[in-house]
């Protein structure tokens, strides 16, 4: 997720920056077999927001959110993912490497409501945010998944659990290989990028601004525009 790992510059083979995002939007179906009308939405056991609700909410149309919808029910018949569901899903596109530990930090990020599941409305509220959102709100949303225990800051240990996700779920394919001190460096170089008071956190606006005077993370967050 391009958006996601920007702030750590981490090099990988050959990967497009908005790969996983457009992954995070499962299965797509093909916009002549999208629904007709909104009945197909109340067919699932935890039916979703009203179309016209999602549309006023989200930066997404209407023909947009049935795609959408379709895309999770085929994947999701319940109309709700739970964790390892997630996973599985999440997994499948990077056979190479160990992606649970990441997918269960990117899924407690969509879990707004910290329930152990993710509606329909929870996935394209945040997809929204992550394709068609305002700057200020992708970089937030990016935080948030940053601050694990959700104190409202990044603290060392949490970056270092990131960065080892990041590690394990690219498997074969980061560059550089994961050796002992790696993980540590990235760490120390987000911190100084980001810590700017030196206080040994990194608090929303410190990213923020950090991330705004980083031109690869920019460039990064242009890409996701064409995305769908």
């Amino acid at each position: 997720m391009g958006a996601v790992v920007g702030t750590l510059t981490m090099q990988t083979k050959q990967r497009r920056p908005s790969r996983e995002i457009m992954h995070l939007s499962f299965s797509f179906p093909s916009p002549a077999d999208k629904t007709d009308d909104e009945l197909e939405m109340t067919m699932v056991c935890h039916r979703p927001e009203g179309l016209d609700q999602l549309e006023a909410q989200t930066n997404f149309s209407k023909q947009e959110l049935q795609i959408l919808y379709r895309g999770f029910k085929n994947e999701c018949p319940s109309g709700v993912v739970n964790e390892e569901t997630f996973k599985h899903i999440y997994a499948q596109f990077f056979p190479h490497g160990d992606a649970s530990m990441y997918a269960h930090y990117l899924f407690n990020a969509f879990d707004t409501t910290n329930n152990g599941s993710i509606k329909f409305k929870d996935f394209v509220m945040g997809l929204s945010i992550l394709l068609r959102g305002t700057l200020r709100e992708k970089l937030e949303w990016t935080f948030h998944l940053y601050d694990i225990n959700r104190d409202g800051y990044i603290n060392r240990e949490e970056m270092t659990e990131i960065v080892r996700a990041i590690y394990d779920m690219m498997g074969k394919y980061t560059y550089p290989a994961l050796k002992g001190d790696v993980p540590q460096q990235h760490v120390d170089a987000f911190f100084q990028k980001m810590d700017k008071n030196k206080d040994g956190v990194v608090t929303l606006e410190e990213f923020v601004i950090a991330c705004q005077e980083d031109e690869t993370m920019m460039r990064s967050m242009q890409l996701f525009e064409n995305v769908m």
